[in-house]
C-alpha cells in the first residue's frame, strides 16, 4: 500500500513511516499550497491512500 500525506499531516509522521519501510510522498514536500481536488486526483492518478487530519463534519 502507498500512501500521500496531505499538507496538514506532520513530517514528523511522516518520517517515520519511511522508517517503517512505508512509501509516503507529501504534499508538504512536493508540492504544498495546492488545492484539494489537486491531491484527489494525484490520489487517484496513481493510487495513493490520503493520510490527512481533515475533519468531516456531519451536521
Amino acid at each position: 500500500m502507498r500512501f500521500l500525506a496531505n499538507e496538514n499531516f506532520p513530517l514528523l509522521s511522516v518520517g517515520l513511516l519511511r522508517q517503517a519501510d512505508l512509501e509516503v510522498a507529501s504534499i508538504t514536500e512536493d508540492s504544498p499550497g495546492i488545492e484539494d481536488a489537486e491531491v484527489l486526483a494525484r490520489a487517484a492518478d496513481e493510487q495513493l491512500v490520503i493520510l490527512t487530519f481533515d475533519a468531516i463534519m456531519a451536521n
